[in-house]
């Protein structure tokens, strides 16, 4: 074998070599981060929030120009919630009720205060929410903290705004137990200190959640004159695809909070971006390929009276055809394990900034990129080795 490759390896090309690796190279990664960030960000899009479930609908009224000059109220009426409930594809309802009270809050990590802001608390009916029991309660006079779910709109203005210009850690799921939250209520000439627990945060809900206890009791207690308006219903259905759900919302001139559409807007031009960029890796991948194949031709056809001889004096073809076939491949192993290098590093960087958004989404594996990346060496180390022996062969039948 050391023989048969001292006489074969001189008329090698480094620089044609090293143009089939770069290519072979840059056409596996883009596959391969194609297939794994698909994976990744897919999650993203499609997982339901933590705190409803994927049949609760968040409606309000539209409100515009139109509605304001005609005199139409973005508050539901009780005839309306009623003729709602009665509707066919409608399981149950509940309504949104907003305290009617001032509330101060400031949120520290560790003791250390981050930031004070005016704040507004909402609550629904406890059976809308998707929480263990012991975790959302409040019990007047009895329980010391209040449970909080925040938006993860805010949090992610905090992270990405406030928190990166005053040099303050961020915010996500992995540190709740660390975040101080201090309430200060002022209404009907009294105030209160209190103490919140931010006990996690929600993907479809745009506003601050509290116990419906807390919200009848706070407000009885700080606004006792005030009727809390409803401008919003939280509402199960039995299909949320019901086109008779979109039909009666339009009909009454209602909207939903999150338009289910959008998302899979968004999932459609995702799979078709990941979908180009796999044809653009595939097509690099094939010309780095043909690449491959002119030089080892070339290298064949020069190193042709070199076979002959080999071939001449008991050499069988497959032995012949053996070093070439071990450079190819070891190539490919190579551009395979570079290529795996590479994709780890950036998925370390982006997946660091998705983790910060949405620290609910799995990390999960490199595992589907891997087998894709698999594949690929395997058909085209398949290829490269047929094609050689098939040269190899051509030359020994022209001998006989």
């Amino acid at each position: 074998m050391n023989l048969v490759w001292k006489l074969l390896r001189q008329h090698i090309s480094i620089p044609q070599l090293a143009g089939f690796f770069l290519a072979n190279l840059v056409g596996m990664f883009i596959v391969m981060l194609g297939v794994q960030f698909y994976r990744d960000i897919l999650p993203v899009f499609t997982s339901e929030d933590s705190f409803m479930k994927s049949d609760f609908l968040i409606i309000n009224k539209k409100v515009g120009m139109g509605n304001a000059l005609s005199g139409h109220s973005h508050v539901f009426s009780g005839a309306e919630m009623g003729e709602l409930e009665n509707q066919l594809f409608v399981e149950k309802t509940g309504k949104f009720t907003r305290a009617q009270y001032q509330i101060q809050a400031s949120l520290g990590i560790n003791g250390q205060s981050m930031m004070s802001t005016e704040l507004f608390f909402e609550s629904v009916p406890d059976e809308f929410v998707d929480v263990s029991t012991k975790d959302w309660q409040y019990v007047p006079g009895e329980s010391k903290t209040v449970p909080i779910i925040l938006p993860r709109s805010y949090v992610n203005m905090y992270n990405f705004g406030f928190a990166r210009s005053h040099h303050l850690p961020a915010i996500n799921e992995g540190v709740l137990n660390m975040v101080d939250v201090v309430i200060r209520i002022r209404g009907n000439g009294k105030d209160a200190d209190m103490k919140g627990r931010v006990i996690g945060f929600s993907n479809r809900l745009n506003t601050i959640l509290v116990p419906e206890s807390f919200i009848e009791w706070s407000n009885g207690e700080y606004a006792p004159a005030e009727e809390p308006e409803t401008t919003r219903l939280i509402v199960q259905v039995s299909n949320p695809t019901d086109p008779a759900v979109a039909q009666y919302l339009d009909d009454h001139g209602y909207e939903l909070e999150e338009d289910r559409s959008q998302t899979e807007k968004m999932v459609y031009f995702l799979k078709m971006i990941v979908a180009i960029v796999l044809i653009i890796g595939l097509v690099i991948s094939i010309l780095s390929f043909y690449i491959l194949m002119l030089s080892i031709y070339l290298l064949l056809q020069k190193n042709a009276e070199k076979l002959e001889n080999l071939l001449l004096v008991g050499y069988s073809p497959s032995r012949t055809a053996r070093p070439y076939q071990l450079l190819t491949l070891g190539l490919n192993i190579l551009v395979f394990i570079l290529a795996l290098g590479v994709l780890w590093l950036v998925r370390c960087y982006y997946m660091e900034i998705v983790e910060t958004v949405y620290p609910e989404v799995d990390g999960g594996t490199m595992l589907p990129a891997v087998l894709v990346g698999l594949l690929l060496l395997l058909l085209v180390s398949i290829f490269n080795l047929f094609a050689i022996r098939r040269k190899v062969m051509r030359i020994w039948k022209r001998e006989e």
